[in-house]
């Protein structure tokens, strides 16, 4: 059976701040040496799909250099293979997807061309390990039109996500999107199967629709679980997946790499994860260090200390440093006697020497504490922090600060610091 996936990766994910200011959400860092859509993309591997559209849109720069004709996935191929799909400018149309069945909408001919009898409509920003087979096994079986991943959450949690109210069967019979009110804990993934012929037709007659905003979660499935005969259903995922779209999930879902037995498996030889990565030499941990419950990616040399924390590749800790509880992303620098708690440090960043991060009590944000928030403390790409400066709890500072951006030694619980404009 022809089967072709597309991979919504055009998020900007702005609850992430300053993480994403620059990049998409899908090509955020992730686990010590991958980056978030590496999850998506190997799933589909993994599932024998190789037939992938990437759909891109939000500043897609590293996340296109990332992905590249998907050789690191083994999709660089002539029949099917990978390929990046940006918006494109038609003759009175935006050059901007308007939601995410408009994104798949601008992509009909990309699908056609392939024949494809389903289409798999997956996220590229969320950490997961599915064998996509089961759902299109199922999908058959129902002898469905659609069918929609899901997995049940917390009552107390499922008003953040789209839920499905279904019969004995699994027939989706109410479908609630975000709702105050939830009547169901069983909530949406984001992840689609449906019969290409039927979706097609659904796509082109929703683009019509001049009160539509085009999306599948707030238009496309409200529409068809509405509609007479339709035949929609939900499929039960009981496996690991997680939305790392807030700085408190994408930080916690890091540290449940550290656990001594993580609920996320990377090393199992039967369900590998792929990405694009420079190579490295083996990590140095030297004979004064200590490594405590973390993970520890090639590269990276230690000389402090470090507890229950993710260390990507080619990070350097010096004597005396102590990180926990903390994530630190590729490239970065710690110098000698710098203290890092409850923290996200991107990459490439310094840290300068006797810095402390992540002191005080728990202050909200000043600068946005939507985003901001859980005691996690923030520091940007290529971020140099000038030596003895002490930060607080809930701090961001931005993307390329420099140490005469700082006007104080002390930036208190709820701070921030942004690079200064020139002429500002």
């Amino acid at each position: 059976m022809k089967v072709v996936a597309l991979i919504l990766a055009g998020g900007q994910g702005t609850r992430l701040g300053v993480l994403t200011e620059n990049i998409a959400k899908p090509a955020i860092p992730f686990g010590g040496k991958y980056r978030i859509i590496d999850f998506t993309l190997s799933n589909c591997v993994n599932s024998g799909i190789y037939t992938v559209g990437v759909l891109t849109q939000y500043k897609p720069h590293v996340l296109n250099q990332h992905i590249g004709i998907g050789k690191h996935w083994d999709l660089d191929r002539k029949d099917g293979g990978l390929t990046i799909l940006p918006p494109y400018t038609a003759m009175h149309e935006s050059d901007w997807y308007r939601g995410t069945a408009d994104a798949v909408t601008q992509n009909i001919d990309f699908a056609d061309q392939y024949l494809p009898q389903l289409v798999l409509i997956l996220s590229g920003d969320h950490v997961y390990a599915m064998d996509y087979n089961e759902i299109l096994e199922f999908h058959v079986g129902k002898n469905a039109d659609g069918t929609i991943a899901c997995m049940e959450v917390p009552i107390s949690e499922a008003s953040r996500f789209g839920l499905m109210v279904t019969d004995p069967d699994w027939r989706i019979v109410d479908f609630q999107e975000k709702p105050k009110v939830p009547k169901s804990n069983l909530a949406s993934l984001g992840i689609y199967v449906f019969r290409w012929d039927f979706l097609r037709e659904v796509l082109l007659e929703d683009e019509k629709d001049p009160n539509s905003s085009h999306d599948f979660g707030r238009d496309i499935i409200p529409k068809l679980v509405s509609r007479d005969g339709v035949r929609l259903y939900a499929f039960r995922f009981d496996g690991y997946w997680r939305d790392v779209g807030t700085l408190p999930s994408y930080w916690e879902t890091n540290l449940e790499l550290t656990r001594p037995l993580p609920l996320f498996n990377l090393y199992d030889p039967s369900w590998s994860f792929y990405t694009h990565t420079e190579e490295m030499p083996p990590a140095y941990i030297s004979e004064s260090a200590q490594v405590v419950e973390s993970l520890v990616s090639e590269g990276a040399e230690i000389f402090g200390k470090v507890e229950n924390s993710v260390i990507f590749q080619g990070v350097e800790i010096g004597d005396n440093a102590v990180i926990r509880r903390s994530v630190i992303m590729t490239r970065c620098k710690v110098m000698e006697g710098a203290v890092i708690e409850n923290a996200i440090i991107a990459e490439r960043s310094i840290i300068g020497r006797n810095v402390k991060i992540g002191l005080g009590e728990d202050k909200p944000s000043e600068y946005d504490p939507r985003i901001y928030y859980g005691g996690i403390t923030v520091v940007g790409f290529d971020t140099v922090i000038p030596d003895g400066v002490e930060i607080g709890k809930n701090v961001v500072i931005g993307n390329g600060v420099r140490e005469e951006d700082f006007t104080d030694k002390t930036i208190p619980s709820g701070g921030f610091v942004f690079k200064k404009k020139v002429g500002g």
